[in-house]
């Protein structure tokens, strides 16, 4: 069952986004970029209170991901990557991503916050920030 509406073309747009935002992560950093876009549709609290489709989300602006700016996000999207996206929309969740709404690569460790939200685990070179349940109740 799915946790977010959506058609074949907002597969492919999420399995496009996985790919060029974490290709270098493997699967299970795909799907944890994929959980954080899964979470700002879910969501709709701070940065992300009018983003309300997989389409709205990957390419709100300001706010939303480097990668759509980047030509390497336009490729066809390949099948692995469609399978993660899938996985991700029918509600499958990765630590630390879990509950995360930010994530990025700094060059050394990760800050305690980013954007006054905490730090809510790293995996590979990608720091996850999760906002409190206060402020976000439905992740």
């Amino acid at each position: 069952m799915a946790v977010v509406a959506h058609t074949e073309k907002d597969i492919d747009l999420l399995a496009r986004l996985l790919r060029a935002e974490a290709e270098g992560e493997g699967n299970l950093g795909m799907l944890m970029v994929g959980n954080v876009g899964i979470n700002r549709v879910i969501e709709s609290c701070l940065d992300f209170a009018h983003v309300r489709s997989i389409q709205d989300m990957v390419f709100q602006s300001p706010g939303g991901f480097e990668a759509t700016q980047k030509g390497y996000f336009y490729q066809r999207a390949r099948e692995n990557e469609r399978n993660l996206a899938r996985r991700v929309i029918r509600g499958e969740r990765f630590h630390p991503a879990e509950r995360s709404l930010w994530f990025f690569m700094p060059a050394g460790s990760c800050p305690a916050q980013w954007y006054g939200q905490w730090n809510s685990g790293r995996f590979k070179s990608h720091c996850f920030y999760s906002p409190l349940a206060s402020e976000c109740p439905r992740l």
